[in-house]
């Protein structure tokens, strides 16, 4: 296995994309295209390990969301899910990806998880219906996400072979599935174009950790508020 410091002499190139999100038969361009990821696993090479984060990562529950909605991580990386809010949060990932659930936990304090091995996590509370993040864990150094105006950039992209993968959260898995392709980086690489994505409707209802539909909050109970 090469490290990323015994690949630092070699040619490397930053590459840029815009991603398109289509909606509908009418094709019509969304005005916000941020949050897709795009990925380069190189082929043919000695496997390069993602570097561990030079930071604490953290999805921190806060309003009743989870900021940020859409977290890259290394494989292994530990992830944060403070509850900043002043109530009960019970977070939990039960269908792809990481499974774990962390229980009921109050205001102020954190649980930890390690997302030891690659793979996508849908993430919820078990309380609160509303709130979603998704957790992308990827054993490749390079990727980028897209800002609201669909640019993306991938940084120290070595020359080499690679397969290249896309996300989103709301397209259809056999339209990513389709759009997964091989590049080859050169010293002339510099763009990965314009990737049209064909989204579909906002994410359907899903179910509570115990594969039931969601009862109405009690919120003035112990086990919702702080005070």
């Amino acid at each position: 296995m090469l490290s990323i410091g015994a690949i630092a002499s070699a040619q490397q190139v930053t590459l840029s994309a815009r991603v398109k999100i289509v909606h509908g038969d009418r094709e019509t361009e969304s005005a916000h295209a941020e949050n897709v990821v795009v990925w380069l696993s190189p082929i043919g090479t000695a496997f390069v390990s993602a570097p561990a984060a030079k930071q604490p990562l953290r999805l921190a529950q806060h309003n009743k969301s989870f900021e940020p909605h859409v977290l890259v991580v290394p494989v292994g990386a530990v992830v944060q899910f403070p509850n900043r809010d002043p109530f009960f949060h019970n977070v939990f990932s039960l269908f792809e990806g990481k499974r774990f659930d962390l229980g009921l936990y109050e205001a102020g304090t954190t649980r930890n998880v390690s997302f030891d091995r690659p793979g996508i996590s849908y993430i919820f509370c078990n309380i609160h219906a509303e709130m979603s993040a998704v957790v992308i864990a990827l054993d490749t150094p390079y990727f980028g996400i897209s800002n609201t105006k669909g640019e993306i950039v991938i940084p120290k992209v070595p020359l080499g072979r690679y397969s290249m993968r896309t996300w989103y959260e709301t397209a259809p898995p056999e339209a990513l599935e389709a759009m997964a392709h091989e590049i080859n980086v050169t010293e002339n690489t510099s763009t990965l174009g314009v990737l049209p994505i064909s989204a579909g409707s906002a994410t359907t209802a899903h179910k509570n950790k115990y594969g039931m539909d969601y009862e109405p909050p009690a919120p003035d109970t112990p086990a919702y508020e702080q005070h």
